[in-house]
């Protein structure tokens, strides 16, 4: 890619679209007294997993986080009751987390700023032509990231 191409890419502005985005998403759940948008994402995704429960792997991949980090990020959200492990039957080295009523009733509480924050920092500066082609890019970009 020659240099005039590199000054052309979208990646510098998709990377610092989404720090200044998250950052500024982090400051108004932490405004709210909420927890950090890693908790939600964990939560949000168990809510969505059957029966609400998910492999340590399986819940790693859905929120897209290293398992290290990941492990204690589920240490944090077990202690404030929000979810439980659950050993794996068939696999004794295995664990599942699984959702917590109040786990849910947070995500959900969360929800209210979050989507606020989504509307007010990224929807409201875009029509809905605009919405369509930046999503159409992003997928064609997340399954070619996929396939690897």
């Amino acid at each position: 890619m020659t240099t005039q191409a590199n000054q052309q890419s979208a990646w510098p502005l998709l990377l610092t679209g989404h720090a200044l985005l998250t950052g500024n998403i982090e400051r108004r759940l932490a405004e709210a007294g909420l927890p950090p948008l890693a908790w939600y994402d964990v939560l949000w995704t168990l809510e969505r997993a059957p029966r609400h429960r998910l492999r340590m792997h399986e819940l790693a991949d859905g929120v897209v986080l290293t398992r290290s980090n990941l492990t204690r990020l589920v240490d944090r959200l077990q202690a404030a009751g929000l979810l439980r492990r659950e050993p794996d039957p068939d696999d004794k080295r295995g664990a599942y987390a699984a959702l917590e009523p109040a786990g849910l009733a947070l995500r959900k509480k969360m929800w209210a700023a979050y989507s606020a924050a989504i509307h007010e920092l990224f929807d409201a500066h875009l029509d809905d032509d605009e919405q369509r082609a930046l999503a159409a890019a992003l997928r064609k970009v997340i399954l070619a990231a996929r396939a690897g």
